[in-house]
């Protein structure tokens, strides 16, 4: 009997593609949308003191909803430590845990803590990337790709505080470059084309080396982007590769013959 409604629950949380699957998760779907509303609507002043009561106890609808989808998802599935220490089971769990450590800070004093944790609850709405199907390829892509931005910041991080000490050399520490970390900090709003101008070179060998800096980063904000768009494109190729006979995909690009009825792929290179 236990066995039986385990698979049951299954079917209905996990696997998506069922019609009962389907609906579970339109449902989830509903109650994580009205919770990231309730979150965002307690944040406004007028709201949150007029309507203080009916948030709390709101919120702490959902937490026990959450809660309860939580731990069915970890008895239900074959490795609970697996989906616990997965990206979306950190996301379950981050959906109900300020809820519950609010209750370890009842004092007064400690009332700037608590907003704090509350708005974590946002996160909540992370839980709608598990329902998108086309994300999974983005995480995918962004997990291939993950090296290779990784050496692009780091080389940017070098280049900004080459950079930043260029600039404190030239301004001499006027004009806001007191120091080497304050010039890098410069380098950084600079090199991203963020601007904010709190701090500008007065020198003209200062602005012509900023006016360079500036150039980069339009070049350099393209990098990331152009990296994780060459991993979705060989995604998609390897997606679309496909037996001509038996229609099955999930072949390597390089393959040459079908892993499942063994005929030539004319599409493999």
């Amino acid at each position: 009997m236990i066995g039986q409604l385990r698979r049951f629950l299954y079917r209905v949380i996990v696997e998506s593609d069922t019609p009962k699957g389907k609906v579970f998760d339109l449902v989830l779907m509903g109650f994580i949308l009205a919770s990231v509303i309730v979150v965002m609507l307690d944040s406004m002043a007028p709201l949150s003191s007029r309507y203080a009561r009916q948030f709390v106890q709101l919120e702490w609808g959902f937490t026990i909803v959450f809660s309860i989808e939580y731990l069915l998802r970890l008895w239900v599935v074959k490795r609970p430590s697996d989906y616990a220490c997965s990206f979306f089971g950190i996301i379950d769990l981050l959906a109900i845990l300020p809820s519950y450590i609010s209750l370890f800070f009842p004092g007064g004093q400690y009332l700037l803590v608590i907003r704090l944790l509350r708005a974590l609850r946002i996160f909540r709405i992370l839980k709608l990337v598990q329902f998108v199907a086309e994300s999974r390829a983005l995480l995918e892509s962004l997990r291939s790709s993950f090296r290779k931005v990784l050496v692009f910041i780091f080389s940017v991080v070098i280049l900004v505080i080459i950079l930043g000490s260029i600039m404190y050399s030239i301004e001499g520490g006027g004009k806001g470059f007191t120091s080497i970390p304050r010039s890098i900090y410069w380098a950084i709003v600079t090199l991203t084309t963020v601007g904010y101008g709190d701090i500008s070179p007065s020198t003209n060998l200062g602005q012509f080396v900023a006016s360079v800096i500036m150039l980069m980063g339009y070049g350099i904000i393209a990098v990331p982007a152009g990296i994780v768009t060459s991993e979705l494109n060989q995604q998609q190729r390897a997606e679309r590769l496909s037996c001509p006979d038996c229609g099955k995909g999930g072949h390597d690009r390089d393959a040459r013959y079908c892993q499942f009825c063994r005929a030539p792929l004319g599409a493999a290179s």
